[in-house]
């Protein structure tokens, strides 16, 4: 995951860094540190991007990676 899919990810959902620190529990702080990065997330644990992706998918987006980095909806 790059920083940029994060970001979007969040702007899908018009959720803001705390909204994802308290649906992933993780510190708002954490996720301030990871968006500023550039490129690949570089996260000390995975359960850190673990716990981002897992409050993503429960909200219905999936991140596509490849050639073509981003995100999208679930169809439903």
């Amino acid at each position: 995951m790059i920083s940029a899919q994060l970001r979007a990810a969040r702007a899908m959902l018009n959720w803001s860094q705390t909204d994802l620190a308290g649906e992933s529990g993780l510190s708002v702080e954490t996720i301030k540190r990871l968006e500023r990065m550039a490129g690949t997330l570089d996260a000390t644990k995975v359960s850190t991007l673990t716990s981002i992706i897992d409050a993503f998918a429960k909200a219905g987006v999936e991140f596509t990676n490849g050639g073509a980095p981003g995100v999208r909806l679930r169809p439903k």
